[in-house]
């Protein structure tokens, strides 16, 4: 857990929000069940809740840009760009209701994205300039 923060990178926010977007996914049925509330309001989220969910993927986004671009290991980029892709598709459908699919996908999927991200973290770093790729 030191590892992560050490200093602020790419892959130490990008687990965190991870981590975080699971927390909130797997907190907010027990939130609105704990809540006294008439059968209006438990049908929807108040709208800075369910808006977290796009807080939690812009964010990913922009660590897994930065990570792809200081990672040593060529594998990492393509699963993290298709896990964060992947985590869009889910949300968008949740959000758009196109169809059903267990929530348990997209806590998975978040996981794995976490675990990428500290697996990049502890073996995956350039020591160097020569290792990584620039944009050019």
């Amino acid at each position: 857990m030191n590892l992560i923060f050490q200093k602020p990178r790419p892959d130490a926010i990008g687990a965190f929000t991870s981590l975080l977007c699971i927390v909130h996914c797997v907190v907010t049925p027990f939130v609105f069940l704990a809540q006294a509330c008439t059968i209006d309001t438990c049908e929807t989220s108040p709208f800075w809740w369910s808006s977290l969910d796009y807080l939690f993927l812009i964010m990913s986004l922009f660590s897994i840009y930065h990570s792809t671009q200081t990672t040593s290991n060529k594998l990492i980029k393509p699963i993290l760009w298709s896990n964060w892709s992947l985590l869009f598709l889910l949300i968008t459908n949740e959000k758009l209701e196109l169809f059903w699919l267990p929530e348990a996908i997209t806590y998975i999927t978040a996981f794995i994205l976490a675990v990428v991200h500290i697996y990049n973290l502890k073996y995956c770093q350039c020591k160097d300039d020569n290792c990584c790729v620039k944009n050019g």
